[in-house]
């Protein structure tokens, strides 16, 4: 018995040494979902890399789950169903309050909801915008479309036509074809588009500043897990190489998350008349 242990032990080695990588030894695998701000082609594409990098560091297995609908994600990490979600602040709150998700990572630049036009609209002011349509990529997007209806509403008085486009993609290319007469979306999903389709649009407005989208955890994934998700995201920080999986999924400067510290202040909100629940978001 002694002699296969150190047979073990030497191919364990050999492995690590061959690969130059953390030997696959747990067969855990833990599910991903991934808020659906772009198409689940660019989803899998960007996640896809930082997800077998993060094997690779943790031992863990990762299957990702991406979607084409709001709503469909919405209903299952209601559900609890993914163990691990990308989702933005204010889905974090109604996931902690639903299935008391934890965030672990975020970035450490603020996210922030804007509002764009063509370079060329006659739209100048928001008060250009009453009566007008206006896209959003879906009702319970946080800055792209919550926060900042709630905001256009309450506290700028404009009377406008949300329509839903599906995607920050899809909202970014009908202000630019002349569809709508303006369209929200967030400061890091337009810095991702083609420079040939950002000179042609300009923020006619910006919401406040708030902390990032979190990677959250539901409770059933062990406190030791969590650790080392968190350590092994911070520790890739620290590699160029890694830095470009970290950026691909908008996190070039990950940091600890905290719920109360970063994300408790949007209960305050009072965004509860905005949010649309999974049967009425399809």
């Amino acid at each position: 018995m002694k002699q296969i242990m150190q047979s073990f032990r030497l191919i364990v080695i050999v492995c690590v040494l061959w690969t130059g990588t953390p030997v696959q030894a747990n067969e855990q695998v833990f599910t991903v979902s991934v808020v659906p701000q772009f198409a689940s082609s660019q989803i899998y594409r960007n996640w896809t890399p930082f997800l077998r990098r993060l094997e690779q560091l943790t031992g863990y297995h990762f299957k990702l789950l991406a979607y084409d609908k709001f709503a469909r994600f919405e209903k299952e990490f209601g559900a609890g169903i993914p163990d691990l979600i990308f989702l933005n602040p204010y889905h974090l709150v109604i996931a902690k309050q639903r299935q008391n998700y934890q965030p672990l990572v975020r970035d450490s630049a603020p996210l922030s909801g804007i509002l764009v036009v063509r370079q060329n609209s006659p739209v100048k002011i928001l008060a250009d915008l009453n009566g007008k349509t206006i896209a959003f990529p879906s009702p319970n997007a946080l800055g792209a479309s919550l926060y900042m209806r709630a905001l256009l509403t309450k506290e700028q008085h404009i009377k406008f036509t949300p329509v839903y486009t599906g995607s920050h993609q899809n909202v970014y290319r009908q202000v630019l074809l002349g569809d709508v007469a303006a369209g929200g979306g967030v400061n890091k999903t337009l810095k991702k588009e083609p420079e040939a389709l950002r000179s042609q649009l300009k923020v006619l407005y910006r919401t406040p500043e708030i902390a990032s989208h979190p990677l959250a955890a539901h409770p059933r994934v062990k406190s030791a897990v969590r650790k080392q998700i968190i350590a092994a995201m911070l520790a890739m920080n620290a590699d160029p190489q890694d830095k470009k999986l970290l950026a691909a999924i908008q996190m070039p400067q990950p940091v600890e998350a905290n719920y109360q510290r970063d994300y408790a202040s949007l209960e305050k909100l009072r965004l509860d008349h905005y949010y649309e629940h999974e049967h009425q978001a399809e």
